[in-house]
């Protein structure tokens, strides 16, 4: 299983934008307290649109109790970070995959950084960006992942239409 980690996250938007993104491939989310929105606000549940409800997702009151309860290989991705994220190759691992990413002021602690070198990502970009915006990189980290393991169970075809919904068309 594949899963997302949202540190400390601070934007309500971000957060909602990041649980529909998790809705689409299937993904975990967790979230680490403190949260810097309720989930009940209305920003959440406009960038969610109506796809929270649908959300497998859990809130820990601190990194070490998300630590407690969740086994797995872990990547943390970093402005810092000295690998693109597409150099790892999830594809071989069986194991749970996890997907660590910071709050938006600040990213993650360098104290939970240090310990995971070899597992800091960085998401190449020119230097004149400082970071990308942690929904997109959610998404750009997420389906690297699913790339490589050939997107699992992810549809091919939009479901709500025929198959050859383009090819059928006649024009107006």
């Amino acid at each position: 299983m594949i899963h997302v980690v949202l540190y400390e996250p601070e934007i309500p938007q971000n957060t909602g934008n990041i649980m529909r993104t998790c809705v689409a491939t299937h993904t975990k989310l967790h979230l680490i307290e403190p949260l810097g929105f309720s989930l009940d606000e209305s920003k959440i549940k406009r960038s969610g649109v109506n796809y929270i409800p649908k959300c497998d997702y859990t809130v820990y009151p601190s990194w070490d109790d998300f630590l407690s309860k969740n086994r797995g290989k872990m990547f943390f991705f970093t402005r810092y970070g000295h690998k693109p994220h597409s150099d790892y190759d999830y594809a071989s691992i069986k194991e749970d995959i996890y997907l660590v990413f910071g709050k938006e002021s600040t990213g993650i602690p360098r104290s939970i950084l240090k310990p995971h070198l070899d597992k800091c990502a960085r998401i190449p970009m020119t230097s004149n960006v400082r970071a990308l915006n942690v929904s997109n990189s959610v998404a750009v980290a997420l389906y690297e992942v699913l790339r490589q393991k050939d997107y699992l169970d992810l549809l091919r075809d939009e479901p709500h239409k025929s198959s050859n919904f383009i090819e059928e068309y006649e024009g107006e």
